[in-house]
């Protein structure tokens, strides 16, 4: 082979070794895009997947959700935090407090929300969907924000004592602590663990406080459980600030929150005020505005909630000016803490929780305090269904508590309390020589002064009526949204009665559609109500999931008979978190009942005129 041949194989090769390097580049770079494009496709055809496949409810999940979390089994939900800023809070929008928050696209999804009821008493799944922030509306009266507050206020340390508490809630109050209290003011936000068992309050709690929040929020574990009070105490003790504020461990503060109170204890040194306490709904995570009224007591020694007097509210300012109260719930309070100590702190003789709110509240007022409710400082509590955890040994501690509150401060009527409550007259309550030495030691006035002074609405015998609520009856008066008739698409029929529209507790089902059926005429209003013939309304219990809904009378507060007509031709259960879903059933009444939402053509329907 002569030269030049040679030289052009050899040639050749090497051109070869580099048009396979860029033909393999150029295949790479192909796949790359063909990926991209697939990608893009999924995504602009979602909508046109089949009904209910996996792929579909979880992009379907995600984009109403965009601040949800990433759900993973029940007991370890994988958690995506928003930030703390007021900024995210602005641009968090409707889509956070859709009324679809709540719905249930899979079986774990059903767990998460079984698994809250049981462990917290709320809606964990909504709470979880929620993130650290949210916007919630502002209740204060519209006069609050012309008011102007002196400068400098006290700093203030923040102590929140929780006990297995969901981590979504706790970290939720502490977001909203450092948004919408103003830097200066906020001195710390201590964290006292009451020996929680949870895994999520372990390592995880404290690598998010380590890494994500700031060094004014401190975690501090107790050895073991103490209970609520001493749980109280020893945040106190470690507290720097000048003001305490306690708060539960359930609570999402308002805008503006701090500055009445600390304004009326720089006014009043030897006060201790509280804000209005608004609702959360634990079954929606509604956020509503509370009335004015103020704290008393009934001869159980049970807290309750009374009418404000009227002369307390004829002034032209009487809805944000403080108002006197004779108790305070007990949750959400602030006072000196100069003050708190030497009034005795709590009394740590107490058990765990129960009556140490009144106890405090007699001594305040009883030792020369004032305690008020400051009408423009407003905090959301979630009121949970019921006290979702125990004492240790199943003992009775508010019945403990109130006994030791009733011999230290009552008097002589107690005998009041042992008339409700004679089984207790001989019950052990402990040592309480430190705690009436401590009444002596503050110069602390008779409880028949606080009775006349302070409370004189109550009724001394201990037999009369208590005091009527300010909130009064509620009346069902929620705009009408919509009239018409429901007809299931699939089925082509429209839900009507099973029996007699005024039947209560009466099941629902499909009929023939009918203009003149007035059997079959539903109104839906501006608070989610569906109610048929303007009688009743359509209830599906929250602890019944699965269960067929009935008709019951209106309430008027929402949870069991609060719907959306959600997209997707959806009826949408805000508080259970699922769909109604009718069945055809062979000569039978239709199947009306609630199910896991997935799109299926057995929970379309439409409401038409």
């Amino acid at each position: 082979m002569g030269s030049g041949n040679k030289r052009w194989y050899k040639w050749a090769g090497a051109m070869g070794g580099t048009t396979h390097r860029y033909f393999c580049y150029g295949l790479l770079c192909a796949s790359l895009v063909w990926a991209l494009l697939l990608l893009l496709f999924l995504q602009l055809s979602v909508d046109r997947l089949p009904a209910g496949t996996g792929l579909h409810r979880r992009l379907e999940h995600m984009s109403i959700h965009d601040n949800s979390l990433v759900l993973s089994p029940v007991r370890k939900p994988a958690i995506q935090w928003n930030t703390h800023s007021v900024e995210k809070e602005k641009l968090a929008g409707a889509g956070q407090l859709s009324s679809e928050l709540g719905m249930i696209y899979s079986v774990d999804d059903q767990d998460v929300r079984d698994f809250g009821y049981q462990r917290h008493a709320f809606n964990l799944l909504i709470s979880n969907r929620l993130g650290v922030l949210r916007p919630i509306p502002d209740t204060r009266h519209p006069r609050c924000a012309d008011k102007e507050y002196p400068s400098p206020l006290p700093q203030t340390s923040v102590v929140i004592c929780f006990y297995n508490e969901a981590q979504s809630t706790l970290l939720r109050t502490v977001h909203t602590l450092l948004a919408r209290t103003p830097a200066p003011l906020l001195h710390e936000i201590l964290l006292v663990d009451d020996a929680s068992n949870l895994d999520e309050l372990q390592g995880e709690l404290e690598r998010y406080v380590r890494d994500k929040l700031p060094s004014k929020v401190q975690l501090v574990r107790n050895e073991k459980r103490e209970g609520l009070i001493r749980g109280r105490v020893a945040g106190a003790v470690k507290a720097t600030g000048e003001v305490l504020v306690f708060l539960d461990s359930h609570c999402e503060v308002n805008q503006h929150w701090l500055e009445p109170l600390l304004s009326r204890i720089q006014e009043h040194p030897s006060s201790a005020v509280c804000p209005i306490i608004d609702i959360i709904n634990p079954d929606t995570f509604s956020y509503s505005a509370s009335p004015l009224v103020r704290g008393g007591f009934n001869w159980g020694l049970h807290f309750r909630w009374d009418a404000v007097p009227p002369e307390l509210l004829s002034s032209p300012n009487a809805e944000i000016e403080p108002i006197r109260s004779p108790t305070m719930a007990g949750g959400l309070f602030a006072m000196r803490r100069d003050y708190f100590n030497q009034l005795g702190k709590y009394d740590q003789g107490m058990d765990i929780w129960g009556g140490e709110n009144l106890e405090i509240s007699f001594r305040i007022w009883m030792c020369g305090g004032l305690l008020e409710i400051i009408p423009c400082s407003r905090v959301g509590h979630v009121f949970r269904r019921r006290r979702p955890y125990g004492s240790p040994g199943g003992h009775d501690t508010t019945a403990r508590n109130s006994l030791r509150l009733a011999h230290v401060w009552l008097d002589k009527y107690k005998e009041n309390f042992f008339l409700l409550r004679p089984e207790l007259r001989n019950a052990d309550f402990g040592n309480v020589s430190e705690r009436t030495a401590l009444r002596h030691r503050l110069g602390c006035k008779t409880f028949a002064w606080y009775l006349q002074n302070v409370y004189p609405e109550m009724d001394i015998a201990g037999h009369g009526p208590p005091p009527r609520l300010a909130v009064g009856k509620i009346s069902h008066k929620a705009k009408v949204v919509q009239r018409g008739r429901i007809r299931h698409l699939a089925i082509g029929s429209c839900l009507a009665a099973l029996g007699h529209p005024s039947d209560k507790g009466g099941r629902v089902t499909l009929r023939k559609c009918s203009l003149e059926d007035a059997n079959q005429v539903w109104l839906y209003n501006e608070d989610g109500e569906l109610i048929l013939a303007s009688l009743l309304c359509l209830d599906a219990s929250e602890n019944r999931p699965n269960e067929r809904p009935r008709l019951m009378k209106c309430h008027g507060s929402g949870g069991s008979q609060q719907w959306a007509l959600g997209k997707y031709n959806r009826l949408y259960h805000a508080a259970l978190g699922q769909c109604l879903a009718a069945v055809r059933a062979a000569d039978q009444d239709d199947h009306i009942t609630m199910a896991i939402c997935d799109r299926s053509v057995s929970q379309q329907w439409q409401m038409e005129e």
